[in-house]
């Protein structure tokens, strides 16, 4: 996939390593940053105008999401903290039924990170952002003592236009609609503790993150109003998102344990790991709730997509139990779905 790809973005011969505090002063240090690096490389009409904010031409009602990112480590299987800021904001703002168009980009540095793994990530997101058709179009820059960070935080903020045939609010939400998820769960949770705890598995497990507003926006296309609720399960994974549900609709929530796609190698490490895989994050699948006569043509027109080809239909909506959400095992028993009390997996986005 186009993600995956490496562009060819040779670094600028900075005159500095590591990044140090007077990065961070505003001065000249902070120009020579970003005048041989961000500007140059995320270039477009509005970002050139080196303001603190844009001017921007949107026509219609907007989506509006901001999010922070401090994942441990910043570089991982299957991608880094740039892409995965760029493509959690975007699917942040697709989740309201909305396509991506501008992102705010703000960097938190830890004095002392080197200028090359800098470098690496600012590509990272200029693929991220040339991938999904966003642009940046401001940002900001600050550097911190050593010690006092944990080599870079990145802040964004995005913007989107909201799909006209878009209607995505929880009370919509009624007993029968069915739940979908758009691909297997667990991989980037899994994929991350891999590399921090230094666990080894017989293949490589990568995280799954990546836009989603394209597979939503042709959802929204075909069916329009159907498409009754869209989440992205991230931390606390399809347990926590399900739960919020459950307590703002004050419905059941009704999965089916055998219609859970896992891939193998995931469901593995969780039973050797001892982890729940709802409990996992997830940064390239999404969760949709919507009307049952249209929930089994939705899942297959979603299996076409690249990024959806394990989607399935997981469950449905009930009136009892009000407020929770149940599992149904294989024998036929159910067992609660609990909300996760704290993080099972910290700073994993």
């Amino acid at each position: 996939m186009a993600r995956k790809m490496e562009l060819q973005c040779p670094m600028p011969k900075f005159d500095f390593d590591v990044i140090t505090l007077g990065h961070g002063s505003g001065g000249l240090l902070t120009n020579k940053l970003l005048e041989s690096g961000v500007f140059d490389l995320l270039s477009n009409e509005a970002l050139d105008a080196h303001h603190d904010g844009a001017v921007l031409d949107l026509d219609g009602p907007v989506a509006f999401s901001t999010d922070s990112f401090v994942i441990s480590p910043i570089f991982f299987p299957g991608g880094d903290i740039g892409e995965l800021a760029v493509n959690g904001t975007i699917n942040d703002v697709a989740m309201c039924g909305a396509r991506p168009r501008f992102i705010s980009l703000s960097f938190i540095l830890e004095e002392g990170l080197p200028i090359e793994d800098f470098w690496k990530i600012l590509v990272s997101i200029r693929q991220a952002c040339e991938n999904a058709g966003v642009k940046v179009v401001t940002g900001d820059t600050k550097v911190v003592e050593k010690g006092k960070g944990d080599q870079i935080f990145i802040n964004t903020t995005g913007l989107g236009t909201i799909h006209p045939q878009a209607r995505i609010h929880h009370r919509r939400i009624r007993p029968g609609d069915k739940i979908i998820v758009s691909n297997q769960i667990a991989a980037h949770g899994v994929a991350i503790l891999s590399v921090r705890q230094g666990l080894t598995f017989n293949t490589t497990i990568e995280s799954d993150t990546a836009a989603l507003h394209e597979p939503i926006l042709d959802l929204l296309d075909r069916w329009g109003p159907a498409v009754k609720l869209l989440r992205d399960p991230t931390r606390g994974g399809l347990a926590a998102t399900l739960n919020e549900l459950a307590r703002d609709t004050g419905l059941g929530y009704i999965l089916q344990e055998t219609a859970l796609p896992i891939a193998a190698q995931v469901r593995a490490a969780c039973e050797m790991l001892g982890l729940d895989p709802l409990y996992i994050a997830n940064e390239g699948v999404f969760l949709a709730v919507a009307a049952p006569e249209h929930a089994e043509a939705m899942t297959e027109r979603l299996r076409q997509h690249p990024l959806c080809r394990h989607a399935a239909v997981i469950g449905e909506v009930a009136e009892q139990p009000a407020g929770g959400v149940l599992i149904t095992q294989p024998l036929g028993g159910k067992r609660p779905v609990s909300m996760p009390i704290g993080e099972q997996l910290p700073r994993i986005c």
